[in-house]
């Protein structure tokens, strides 16, 4: 018979064994909300560091750890070749499996990364925006577009997937462009102003791309009336919002700052955000122009850097949230089966993006060496919208799966080449200027 110390410390054993069975990362609770959220902030603060340390956009750590440690991730095939049946009862394998959980951080990542840029984008600033800029922007993505869209249907892919994989990479990454610039010290260069101006451009015509997109997709091809209608309510409700709106909610905003409260401020901003997100919703469009608009429309009070100062935070802690759960998502077990046609694409890319923008930089007239600048900088990396772009097409159904983590290896690897190019064109200008 044991005695009361040995039961006590059997008991302490049983319950130490317990625990550090539920420390083994397969066995954790994976349909619990809370931890997916626990391992993706450690994750995100660990990448953030790393990448940050190697002087790496932090979007292309983000997607590789998804990638990694998601349910659809090949890693776990390799570590457990019995795992399909150990996990049998949950929706994925790996870290991360709960997929409806993922989905739901990417939803709220998406308005949360849409609002943030808005914000940078007063109606002031969007109206100042130089023909110049107007006509390079959008000679370089579309025809960027049109020849992706092309070459998609003559190497097999079917109509939507070539519409979505077109317009996604034909969207530059504000994000990593801006990073590069910023570390180079080029940021208040006068080719730089000239390329900020070009990226307004195409996010502006990227939010209305998948406005446009979404409605192609419910139709299942291009029908002259829906897109007719979308258009004409995606233009209500820009024109309701830099007429109606800025009447309306910047000077609540300004109204509810007045009381200095950040956390009245900080509700305040979110609500608008969120709000305006279920509005376009509502009558049809994507939720991504909702919060887009919303931003614009708290950039034109006179808090707007307050605004932008106190939902940075949540902004910085959502979009981790959002590219590491885009990440897991994406079932990279076949990246084998279309490397190739990612190196296509990315060539293609590159090339196309790079000459039209050169091309419409010589239509205006710009000089050599700030033409070739800006076609360098913005021919290579593609990242949040084209994330975006292809998800709302996964999230509806209307294109291919495989699309998702193609777009993810071309955004990491676009990413990885973006300074070399920016590096390659500096040194061809100064080329250029010796010879003269």
């Amino acid at each position: 018979m044991l005695s009361g110390f040995g039961i006590l410390q059997n008991s302490f054993t049983d319950k130490f064994l317990n625990f550090l069975e539920q420390l083994n990362p397969f066995e954790l609770p994976h349909t619990s909300f809370v931890t997916d959220l626990a391992i993706i902030m450690i994750l995100a603060a660990i990448v953030t560091l790393a990448f940050f340390k190697i002087k790496q956009p932090l979007i292309v750590g983000y997607l590789f750890v998804g990638m990694l440690i998601g349910p659809l991730s090949p890693l776990w095939t390799w570590f457990l070749p019995d795992s399909k049946s150990m996990f049998d009862d949950i929706e994925g394998i790996g870290i991360l499996s709960d997929i409806s959980a993922l989905n739901l951080f990417a939803e709220i990542g998406v308005i949360l990364l849409l609002f943030v840029i808005g914000i940078e984008f007063p109606y002031a600033k969007i109206r100042s925006i130089g023909k110049v800029a107007i006509g390079i922007g959008s000679i370089g993505l579309f025809s960027t577009l049109g020849v992706i869209f092309y070459l998609s249907n003559a190497i097999g892919f079917n109509f939507m997937d070539s519409l979505f994989i077109a317009a996604a990479l034909s969207v530059s990454s504000t994000a990593i462009i801006l990073k590069i610039l910023v570390d180079s010290g080029r940021i208040k260069k006068e080719s730089s102003v000239l390329v900020l101006g070009i990226l307004i451009v195409e996010d502006v015509v990227a939010v209305i791309l998948i406005a446009s997109l979404e409605s192609i997709a419910l139709v299942g091809s291009i029908s002259i009336e829906s897109v007719l209608v979308i258009s004409l309510v995606a233009t209500g409700l820009i024109i309701g919002t830099f007429t109606i709106g800025t009447k309306i909610v910047p000077p609540l905003i300004d109204k509810v700052a007045r009381a200095e409260n950040k956390e009245i401020l900080l509700l305040s901003v979110l609500g608008v955000c969120f709000g305006y997100a279920l509005f376009a919703n509502i009558v049809g469009l994507s939720v991504a122009i909702g919060a887009f608009l919303a931003g614009v429309l708290i950039a034109e009070s006179k808090s707007s850097e307050v605004s932008k100062i106190i939902s940075g935070p949540i902004k910085d802690m959502f979009v981790a949230i959002f590219f590491v759960s885009v990440g897991a998502l994406m079932d990279i077990g076949q990246i084998q089966n279309y490397i190739l046609v990612a190196i296509i694409l990315i060539s293609i890319t590159v090339i196309m993006k790079f000459s039209s923008n050169l091309l419409g930089n010589f239509i205006f007239k710009q000089n050599t060496p700030d033409a070739l600048r800006s076609a360098f900088v913005l021919a290579a990396p593609r990242g949040e919208f084209s994330i975006v772009i292809v998800k709302v097409g996964v999230d509806l159904g209307v294109i291919s799966s495989f699309l998702f983590p193609l777009v993810g290896i071309i955004c990491i690897i676009t990413a990885f080449i973006s300074p070399f190019l920016f590096h390659l064109g500096d040194k061809i200008i100064a080329k250029l200027q010796n010879d003269k």
